[in-house]
């Protein structure tokens, strides 16, 4: 087991004074999500705070079952093992003591957990101790509601009615992602958004002049259907006779892929679906600055808030996403994008042939759109949200930290 190369109470003890954040979240990057992005935002910016230090603990993406430790940016980075995975979820007997253990050896002031994926984050805030803890709950329910699903759905009620209730009452600060979140429920619970780096993702070519390329960034897994990616292949099947040089691109992997490309096959489209797996760095930017219309066409409320359509916004790309969960928070419908009622080929197909047919409302929307990321969701004024709360709650005394519902990122 690889140690870590500095110990903070003995820095502490020569008078830095910084305290330490200890961000824990059941996955981190390089894997790719909603959750790894923003729990790698708020430890960017605790590591860049003068007084505070960042620690993050997550989990091995290749399931090892022993402890590693790295350096990544800037940010130590603990990467507990995994014994077993039930769907999407990483487990493993020993995190209880682990979690004690490392959250003393890094000197943890604050524990900043991230769920809903059950486990990891729900044991730190059971072993926190006397250190404050922090929740970010970034979903509405979970349930499936697909066919196959019920014994999951079953375990997912079990979990949602009696083990979240007690993890939300042992927290000093609970925040919803979005109004949608579960979080949300609890009166006192903080609003604050996923983000944007709007210096990353910025407008390309108007979407009147791009490819007609229709674009999905996401999880394709057979556990994560409720992502509607199924319905988004049927309704490229239907506007493909009308726009015949569109294609459809379906950025990310999982081993839904290939039963996608079944799909596209049986429906005569598979010569026009693009699977490039998963995109990071300058590629996703790419994929999203250069597609004339991004869909996210989500089955369930597990969709709280929706990512990939504020990245598109971001882009100046018109957004098309179903009416379900969080994204009619983020889209405002026949603004900045269109909204369809969730699993409806047609009127998914409608809404993109009309951004894909009328250039002018395409780059009104495109442009509505990166003016909202500017003003919602640009990342430093969320983290900024962030960095008070945990120096608030590191501080003796524990003061209240004001709630502030208008603050950006809280609609």
């Amino acid at each position: 087991m690889t140690r870590p190369s500095w110990n903070p109470r003995s820095e502490n003890a020569r008078g830095e004074n910084r305290r330490t954040v200890a961000v824990v979240t059941p996955y981190y990057p390089p894997n790719i999500g909603g959750v790894e992005q923003y729990s790698a935002r708020v430890a960017a910016a605790v590591a860049a705070t003068p007084d505070l230090r960042a620690v993050v603990l997550t989990t091995r993406l290749d399931g090892g079952r022993r402890t590693t430790v790295t350096t990544e940016d800037g940010v130590t980075v603990v990467r507990l093992g995994v014994w077993l995975r039930l769907s999407n979820t990483p487990l493993s007997p020993l995190w209880p003591l682990q979690l004690r253990r490392w959250l003393r050896r890094t000197g943890a002031d604050v524990v900043h957990a991230h769920a809903p994926v059950p486990g990891l984050g729900d044991l730190a805030v059971a072993v926190a101790g006397d250190r404050p803890a922090v929740l970010t709950y970034h979903a509405g329910s979970m349930h499936k509601g697909e066919p196959g699903s019920g014994a999951a759905d079953r375990l997912i009620r079990l979990y949602e009615t009696r083990v979240l209730p007690r993890v939300f009452d042992r927290v000093r600060r609970l925040v919803a992602v979005s109004p949608v979140s579960l979080a949300a429920a609890r009166p006192d619970a903080l609003h604050i958004s996923p983000g944007v780096d709007t210096d990353r993702f910025t407008p390309g070519e108007p979407p009147s002049r791009r490819r007609p390329t229709v674009v999905y960034v996401g999880r394709m897994d057979r556990s994560s259907a409720w992502k509607g990616t199924d319905v988004l292949v049927r309704a490229f099947a239907l506007l493909a006779a009308e726009h015949p040089t569109a294609r459809l691109r379906l950025v990310g992997d999982g081993d839904a892929v290939p039963g996608l490309r079944a799909l596209a096959a049986e429906l005569g489209v598979e010569d026009r679906l693009e699977t490039p797996g998963a995109l990071s760095g300058a590629a996703l930017t790419d994929a999203v600055r250069t597609a004339a219309v991004l869909a996210l066409p989500s089955l369930t409320e597990a969709e709280s808030f929706g990512m990939a359509l504020v990245e598109a916004m971001a882009c100046g790309t018109p957004v098309v996403g179903s009416a379900v969960g969080g994204i009619p928070y983020v889209v405002d419908d026949g603004e900045n994008g269109l909204l369809v009622p969730p699993g409806d080929p047609v009127a998914l197909a409608t809404a993109c042939a009309g951004l894909l047919s009328d250039g002018v409302l395409a780059d009104r929307m495109g442009a509505a759109g990166r003016r909202a990321a500017e003003q919602r969701y640009a990342w430093p004024a969320l983290t900024a949200r962030y960095v008070a709360l945990f120096r608030e709650l590191g501080a003796a005394g524990d003061a209240d930290l004001p709630l502030s519902p208008a603050a950006p990122g809280s609609r």
